[in-house]
């Protein structure tokens, strides 16, 4: 209650404030307008009212903005698609994101009346607003997007592809996610451009039934009333469509999560029955032939039978992660616990272990393993309030929930204490359901809590 008082009390602050400023700009107004003396300059506040109020009273008034505000939009959501769309192909292509960046700087360089009389010539008054808007927010988006996707976190994108989050999954849980903040940035700075770009092209291509028709008519017959008030409608229309998209990308974040995590083990049920069916992985690896830069791998060929359990053993810096993550190449889909913390720091523990689980894991199961392995735990607690050897035993949970042939750890028990390290291992052997099992650790006493006597040294 009183955290909710303390905002409510903030935002009373806030309205306050902005009040205060629009009071004082509003006194500069009338000021400035009873010294010019000329309303044909510049009107007063109360003449610009009375406008805006018989311009609200027509009905045409909101078709003609509607008509407007529709252009606009058009020509904004084909920029989106269309620099999303040049945006991914340039993630994966140097040479594509070399041709393009230029020609869309060239684009972003030029001024909109040039643009817009090129497409009068081009395309004609009609489509005039939607070419321009198209034009102008296209290298916006596509270098927002662009800087998005070279920022995403790719060991996180890694994990979600060896656990088998693929597709429109992958994409939910993991690139939409951190794209968001880099296209929320262009949402509030191209949202506003666009209505400008879409009224000056109606406007000097004088389109029928426009708003940028009505202001040039308000200019010629000298109406300066009618102009600032169909300003205000332009200015007052822009801003609700920036906080109604800008809301709308906000929420897409939680609700594409949540679709990912609904639909865990899409397109994986066939595989999560291997292990029980006794099709467990099988593994034969030239290490030494796939890693020449890790002397201590050299001539090392890995072979696991189906169900095999596999310890290896070493100093730091002797090669243990890049054997893992070899042997976790050959067995995608697979269930991993990597050496560096992989999680979706904003989301709870038990979403982070069901968005990657075998598709017939339900919310209470998972949520009963994690109450197991981390006793007192919130599940829905985001993983970021947890402790070190919490967030770790949640990172196990989700392997040993998700689908795939192998289990393969790497220091899986940094951060545990004894008591909780034997509860863990006890788990991970009641829940191999006979899959392969591959540990990488310096403590021989890791390899003796999971029954492992075939160990590797490096």
């Amino acid at each position: 209650m009183r955290a909710f008082a303390r905002q409510m009390t903030e935002r009373m602050k806030a309205v306050a404030a902005a009040g205060a400023v629009a009071a004082f700009w509003l006194a500069v107004w009338m000021l400035v307008a009873a010294l010019v003396a000329q309303p044909l300059i510049l009107p007063g506040p109360g003449a610009v009212a009375v406008a805006l109020l018989r311009l609200a009273c027509d009905a045409g008034t909101w078709a003609i903005l509607a008509g407007s505000g529709v252009r606009i939009l058009g020509g904004l959501a084909l920029a989106a698609v269309c620099g999303g769309v040049l945006a991914g192909v340039s993630s994966h292509s140097r040479t594509f994101a070399h041709l393009v960046a230029p020609a869309l700087s060239f684009v972003k360089a030029t001024p909109v009346a040039c643009v817009v009389v090129l497409l009068l010539i081009w395309l004609g008054s009609a489509c005039v607003s939607i070419a321009a808007v198209f034009l102008m927010a296209l290298p916006g988006v596509y270098f927002s997007l662009v800087e998005g996707l070279s920022q995403v976190d790719k060991p996180l994108e890694q994990m979600f592809r060896l656990h088998g989050v693929r597709g429109w999954r992958l994409f939910c849980a993991h690139t939409w996610r951190e794209v968001l903040p880099f296209v929320l940035s262009c949402a509030r700075a191209v949202i506003g451009m666009s209505w400008k770009a879409g009224v000056a092209a109606e406007l000097i291509g004088m389109a029928v039934g426009t708003v940028g028709e009505r202001i040039y008519q308000a200019k010629l017959l000298i109406e300066t009333a009618d102009l600032l008030a169909w300003t205000v409608l332009v200015v007052a229309a822009s801003w609700a469509c920036e906080r109604v998209l800008v809301w709308l990308l906000r929420v897409s974040g939680p609700v594409a999560w949540g679709a990912a995590v609904r639909a865990h083990g899409h397109g994986l049920r066939g595989r999560a029955r291997a292990a029980g069916d006794g099709a467990a992985a099988e593994l034969a690896l030239a290490v030494g032939d796939r890693a020449p830069w890790a002397p201590a791998l050299d001539g090392l060929v890995l072979n696991v039978p189906a169900g095999g359990r596999i310890c290896v053993m070493g100093a730091s810096g002797a090669g243990k992660s890049t054997l893992l993550a070899l042997a976790a190449g050959e067995c995608a889909p697979c269930s991993m616990v990597f050496q560096d913390a992989r999680l979706v720091e904003s989301a709870s523990a038990l979403d982070n272990v069901l968005v990657c689980a075998d598709a017939r894991v339900d919310a209470s199961s998972a949520a009963a393993l994690l109450r197991l392995l981390v006793p007192g735990v919130d599940v829905h607690a985001r993983v970021a309030e947890l402790s070190g050897g919490q967030r770790r035993r949640v990172e196990i949970t989700r392997a040993l929930l998700c689908p795939g042939g192998a289990v393969i750890l790497d220091e899986p028990f940094t951060g545990l204490d004894a008591a909780a390290r034997d509860v863990t291992a006890d788990a991970v052997l009641d829940l191999l359901d006979g899959r392969m099992l591959l540990l990488a650790t310096h403590d021989t006493a890791d390899a003796q809590a999971l029954d492992i006597s075939d160990i590797i040294t490096l």
